[in-house]
């Protein structure tokens, strides 16, 4: 009787933004026999392209990325569907003799992916009012550091003026009596079909890291975000509370246009909040003893990762 068949390699490269992921992902798409599963929770909405840090539509027909342009920016996503997504991506991958590389920055995803979805209450409208009735009073700073009296770890991962998951993580913990952590941290195990090898590629000079941040967005503003933003804000069934609209660097030049800051404003808060962004996903990622981290500022970074594909698309042969 033959045992169970092995289990599919899926390489998975996750990193902060600006670190270059995208590029070396097409890189690898150059040499080697795989496909692009794109884990980025913005890149999924179609019509939101600079500011996703979207490939080129001719760069993006030579190297294909599975999970991007598959959503109207009206519509809303989450790690459940992305895990069903990217299971039957990984699947039609892997029935073509190619080896799966998935590479972004939604590290929620990737945890969702490789350890299983926590079960959460559901949203509790009361709940929620009185949180809000609570910050209105006293801010969400101090909402904040009510989150960490209980939950250290989630707080340490929100931004102290982060409103919506801080009246989520807070949500959980009135409606459960459990964290956010410990229910993430009892989240089932995955269909033990796929094994994963997990790299990290992280800038090592963080300050590098944040200068590249600056420039990408000001390059994404010579590109004409702006006026991709501008076409999005003119639609009558968008909001400013709509996920798609929250992604970093659309939320602050949404701002801009609804008159309530000036386009230097909107830019500084969006070079900010970028590098709040790149600074939590690098906290994920340290916490995270599972990966091989790669210093993406190293002449010979990518070599190690062609290594590690290289191996991993003899295996699917």
């Amino acid at each position: 009787m033959s045992g169970a068949p092995a289990p599919t390699p899926v390489l998975l490269i996750m990193g902060p933004t600006g670190a270059g992921k995208t590029d070396l992902a097409i890189r690898l798409s150059e040499r080697f026999p795989i496909e692009i599963v794109s884990v980025d929770s913005a890149m999924v909405y179609r019509g939101m392209d600079i500011g996703t840090g979207k490939p080129p539509p001719d760069v993006l027909v030579r190297h294909p990325h599975h999970l991007v342009d598959i959503l109207d920016p009206k519509d809303a996503y989450s790690a459940g569907q992305f895990v069903r997504d990217a299971r039957a991506v990984i699947d039609q991958i892997k029935g073509r003799g190619r080896l799966p590389v998935l590479v972004g920055g939604t590290m929620l995803y990737f945890r969702a992916l490789r350890k299983g979805l926590a079960e959460l209450p559901s949203a509790d409208a009361e709940v929620r009012a009185q949180i809000d009735a609570q910050a209105r009073i006293a801010g969400w700073p101090a909402m904040h550091a009510e989150l960490a009296s209980i939950d250290a770890r989630s707080a340490a991962r929100i931004q102290p003026n982060d409103a919506q998951r801080i009246q989520r993580a807070l949500e959980v913990y009135r409606i459960s009596g459990k964290t956010l952590s410990d229910l993430h941290g009892a989240a089932h195990r995955p269909d033990p079909t796929l094994a994963f090898s997990t790299y990290a590629w992280v800038p090592g000079d963080r300050e590098r890291l944040y200068a590249a941040i600056q420039a990408r967005f000001h390059h994404m503003l010579r590109a004409g975000l702006l006026d991709e933003v501008r076409r999005l804000h003119a639609r009558d069934d968008l909001h400013a509370d709509l996920p798609s609209i929250r992604a970093v660097g659309y939320r602050q030049l949404w701002e801009h246009l609804d008159g309530r800051v000036s386009f230097a404003a909107a830019v500084d808060n969006a070079i900010v909040a970028t590098r709040h962004l790149a600074r939590r996903q690098l906290i994920w990622l340290r916490a995270d003893d599972a990966l091989n981290v790669v210093d993406a500022l190293e002449e010979n970074a990518p070599a190690h990762i062609e290594r590690e594909v290289a191996r991993l698309c003899t295996l699917m042969q």
